[in-house]
């Protein structure tokens, strides 16, 4: 049984991404307009006590990070590693991976999340641009009868927290021992570890100072290979 998501959710979600972000081209997509924060809006400098009162959880998906930029210009500068093919986008966030794979001809793509805001952020994201992504709330990591089949496998900044990273980590090694492309774009969190990965491509991403504490993070999408 997938644990049910826990998030919370504004009286008008879709209303309330549109009120308080702006659609905005991602540095390393400029193929995409989504749905973001910015110095602009609000849920920019948001509040643990604003969030508590608009009952929002931390907005994550309401910015386009590094990882998930990276695999998403990935794919649409590689698009046969998904054309055709069935495509799950674990811990989709703004589901820019989940639109690169839709743009590059990928058969169906399941953006995945369990904040149930990021999905609908996610879908928005993908109308504005004019494709189609389905969504699943599903806890993925909490076994096989959660997840749903796929030929390719692909996660972006999962690597943030030590358990997180140790779950998600050992969940997308198990996909790629069943034969499944597996993607993980990571900009060098503290918890992740490139054991058992092949290098695909590394991009120079430019970051806000205000998340990243930097202007540019390296980040580089990972294939994770089967085990021996």
């Amino acid at each position: 049984m997938a644990r049910q998501p826990m998030s919370r959710l504004p009286l008008d979600p879709e209303n309330f991404i549109r009120k308080n972000t702006a659609l905005e081209t991602p540095a390393m997509v400029p193929e995409f307009k989504l749905w973001l924060a910015t110095e602009y809006v609000p849920i920019w400098l948001a509040t643990e006590t604003w969030l508590e009162e608009q009952n929002v959880d931390p907005p994550y998906w309401a910015f386009c990070w590094p990882g998930g930029q990276a695999i998403a210009r990935f794919l649409l500068d590689n698009p046969a590693r998904v054309r055709g093919k069935a495509v799950i986008d674990f811990a989709a966030g703004s589901g820019v991976s989940s639109m690169a794979a839709a743009r590059a001809g990928a058969a169906s793509v399941i953006a995945n999340d369990i904040d149930l805001l990021s999905l609908i952020a996610a879908r928005l994201n993908a109308e504005a641009n004019g494709l189609i992504v389905a969504t699943s709330a599903d806890d993925w990591l909490a076994g096989a009868d959660a997840m749903p089949e796929a030929d390719v496998v692909i996660a972006g900044d999962v690597c943030y927290e030590k358990e997180m990273s140790v779950r998600a980590l050992a969940w997308l090694r198990g996909h790629a021992n069943a034969g499944r492309l597996v993607l993980l774009g990571d900009p060098g969190r503290n918890y992740f570890s490139a054991q058992g990965l092949e290098e695909l491509a590394r991009y120079e991403i430019p970051t806000s100072l205000q998340l990243e504490n930097r202007g540019m993070r390296e980040t580089v999408v990972w294939r994770v290979l089967p085990l021996p």
